[in-house]
């Protein structure tokens, strides 16, 4: 790839996300390369095979060769590569310290090197923890407090990039809500997807924590943000963490069986409450500094993500729930 003012590296780009924010890219005539391992499989970047903008490089983040390789002739850096979520980050602690840290580190030390203009991370509300108020809401100023492995090395990225001033290239934070959508690599293993595929197909679905809260974001909504942090002013972004979502799109999980149930009132016999307080999790984000300083606004709401998924069912494309491609751990 010839180095361009639009030449962009995607880390895991052929993940949940990378995979949007691919051919929305694309689409704007950005010359994209993806570094990934491809750990889920080829078939996410199928669909842009032939592209003239996309090049990729199946490689590892923690290998300083792959890294070198990957950052040639590249201005900015969107590092979306993880492992993502809870339980995989559970099951396997030293390889997502290895990857959501050491990795990373090692990603923004070479971007460095390499003038990366600006390194945008791909970080999570899940970095507030639980709430003390539940009638509240947490914005950026707000204490971090994470209560699990995965949302602990997502601070710790996140502190080690903010206070390191020892280079003009410019971080920018993004803590994104808890995704939800189809997506060229789906996921059913995320709270309104598995709710609404499980429902949809007649399986008895178990709801822990119904009262506690979180923020939801189309993970093409997620993607449209990365871009807004790609091509703003960088006076506005430089060092900057952005809570990404909006603040209408809180929902308790009782809410979401409750929106899921009005178009298929039929699943209410098999939706079942647990009361168990294994994932404490509870927080309520507002999302106004992102929407003031980079005009974001969401092109979708949680009710088109259950449409989504139930024309999906319908039509075929989702007919299983266990295959293992759909899930991250």
């Amino acid at each position: 790839m010839p180095a361009s003012e639009k030449s962009v590296l995607i880390t895991g780009g052929a993940g949940y996300i990378g995979s949007v924010l691919v051919g929305l890219l694309l689409a704007r005539d950005y010359q994209v390369r993806v570094i990934d391992n491809l750990m889920y499989g080829q078939r996410s970047l199928d669909v842009y095979r032939g592209s003239p903008g996309l090049e990729q490089i199946k490689g590892d983040i923690r290998n300083s060769a792959d890294i070198e390789k990957s950052l040639k002739g590249i201005r900015q850096v969107v590092h979306l590569a993880a492992i993502v979520g809870d339980p995989a980050c559970d099951k396997n602690q030293q390889l997502a310290a290895e990857v959501n840290r050491e990795a990373s580190e090692l990603l923004w030390e070479k971007s460095i090197e390499h003038k990366v203009e600006r390194f945008i991370f791909a970080s999570t509300c899940s970095n507030y923890g639980r709430m003390e108020n539940s009638d509240a809401f947490v914005h950026e100023s707000s204490a971090l407090k994470p209560i699990s492995h995965y949302a602990r090395l997502k601070v710790a990225f996140e502190e080690f990039l903010l206070n390191d001033k020892k280079s003009k290239s410019s971080a920018v934070v993004l803590r994104f809500a808890t995704a939800y959508g189809l997506s060229p690599r789906p996921r059913l293993d995320l709270t309104l997807n598995e709710f609404t595929t499980t429902l949809a197909l007649g399986k008895k679905l178990q709801v822990y924590g119904a009262q506690f809260w979180r923020p939801y974001c189309h993970t093409h909504d997620l993607a449209r943000a990365c871009i807004l942090a790609m091509e703003a002013d960088l006076r506005k972004v430089s060092g900057t963490a952005f809570n990404v979502g909006v603040t209408e799109e809180n929902y308790q999980k009782k809410t979401l069986v409750d929106l899921i149930l009005k178009r298929i009132p039929e699943a209410k016999a098999h939706v079942e409450f647990v009361k168990k307080e294994d994932d404490s999790r509870n927080y309520r984000v507002n999302f106004d500094f992102i929407k003031k300083t980079l005009g974001f606004k969401n092109l979708k709401t949680v009710a088109n993500g259950i449409s989504e998924f139930l024309a999906a069912i319908g039509s075929g494309q989702i007919i299983e729930m266990d295959n293992p491609v759909y899930r991250n751990c």
